[in-house]
């Protein structure tokens, strides 16, 4: 696939610096769920997952949105409403997620389920990363964890009825929908 070129403009919800594909750049893309890409922020390189911004149904145009870490912000000198060159286009070199401190702590307490994380591929391990971090209660999320735990440890590789379509993200979504900026 072809680089994609656009220009956009960041943009913050809940002081979250989002930026959001424009829908015709989004329907370029392989996928409607999440997609790994590789380009460039004003001239900085840059790996990541695209996050689906959850928005579907008769004339609607879904899209993609992340959001940059700091240093990618720092090194492009730019911050919330600037207005972004962006180069992109998929790749697939999945990195893998970030895994929060109750996630780590589950999956080294069990060394087959260690041992089967370290197994599956990068795509599944976001799969399980979206799944577990989609919900609105801490109970809920210590819930998803204990069930990620039981499920690898009977050999399952991904969570089961996860739809990759929706946003993920709660601090930044109400109902698996992308909130709209502040």
């Amino acid at each position: 696939m072809d680089w994609i070129e656009f220009k956009t403009q960041l943009f913050e919800i809940n002081s979250w610096t989002i930026l959001r594909l424009p829908e015709d750049v989004s329907a370029k893309l392989p996928s409607r769920g999440m997609t790994m890409i590789e380009g460039e922020l004003n001239g900085i390189p840059f790996k990541t997952l695209l996050e689906p911004d959850g928005k579907y149904g008769p004339g609607i145009r879904p899209s993609h949105w992340f959001a940059p870490d700091k240093k990618l912000l720092k090194e492009a000198h730019v911050s919330s409403g600037d207005t972004v060159k962006v180069v992109i286009k998929p790749t697939k070199e999945w990195i893998n997620p970030e895994l929060s401190a109750d996630m780590k702590k589950a999956l080294v307490s069990n060394k087959e389920v260690h041992r089967l994380w370290n197994d599956i591929t990068p795509l599944a391990r976001w799969d399980w990363v979206r799944w577990v971090r989609a919900v609105k209660t801490e109970e809920t999320r210590k819930k998803h964890i204990e069930i990620m735990l039981s499920k690898l440890s009977k050999g399952m590789r991904r969570p089961c009825c996860f739809n990759r379509n929706l946003c993920s993200e709660p601090a930044v979504s109400k109902n698996w929908v992308l909130l709209d900026p502040h």
